[in-house]
């Protein structure tokens, strides 16, 4: 059954964010971690279906105020060697403690996208408050750039949480050595279930909107968008 849900921008500890709940709030809630694009209107739109689903949604904003509504591609992809894992690491935990905290919710996962698909692995490592984790085609590439200095994979390999991770083997981004080692830290763990999709041609970040004038990438989030879903609501249900 779909929700009324109320959307507003808010500041926590000086950190600009959006929330989309249902209306009178939730005791279920997600960290959503954008893509490339910040707080632009596609992960809006993500917020909104989460919340529509019944579970609260709080957008951690990577770029503190530019995104894809009012910033080109090229310049925010200039921006990409500028975040700091520490740092992001610690805005998404007062987002968490926010969710935890202030919005009630008394259980919560995170979903990322691209290099919020990396942060989640990684947030999902470290903190083991969190009920679930879902890794939108992760951004982990071959070579690490300098500003990597947390290793995804092997913070992969600590989360005690479920796992939802959707690989596409066009990814141009990712080889598909890294997400085997990916694969092999989730499976490998004594805690946790993981679900590993894989989406034959389609392409790294397949579930833009953007990108569906290619069919196999429309096709691939159609299916997977759905599962998703379900798995925030399983995972997150109080």
């Amino acid at each position: 059954m779909t929700q009324d849900i109320e959307t507003s921008r808010l500041t926590v500890n000086g950190l600009g964010a959006y929330l989309a709940q249902p209306a009178g709030g939730s005791r279920s809630g997600m960290l959503l971690l954008p893509m490339v694009t910040g707080i632009g209107e596609q992960v809006r739109e993500w917020a909104g279906a989460i919340a529509a689903t019944g579970v609260t949604a709080l957008v951690w904003d990577p770029w503190h105020g530019p995104s894809s509504d009012d910033t080109s591609m090229p310049d925010l992809l200039a921006k990409m060697p500028e975040l700091d894992d520490a740092v992001a690491m610690d805005e998404q935990t007062q987002l968490l403690d926010h969710l935890f905290g202030e919005l009630g919710c008394t259980r919560a996962g995170v979903i990322g996208w691209c290099l919020g698909g990396r942060f989640a692995l990684i947030l999902g490592g470290r903190d083991h408050r969190l009920s679930g984790v879902v890794a939108y085609h992760p951004t982990v590439p071959g070579e690490t750039p300098p500003n990597h200095t947390m290793d995804a994979v092997a913070h992969a390999g600590l989360i005690k949480a479920p796992v939802m991770m959707l690989y596409p083997t066009a990814d141009e981004l990712v080889p598909r050595s890294r997400f085997d080692e990916l694969q092999a830290a989730l499976q490998g763990r004594s805690a946790g279930a993981s679900l590993i999709h894989v989406y034959p041609d389609a392409e790294h970040g397949f579930s833009n909107k953007t990108r569906h004038g290619t069919p196999v990438n429309a096709e691939a989030f159609a299916l997977s968008w759905p599962q998703v879903l379900e798995f925030v609501r399983v995972t997150t249900e109080i």
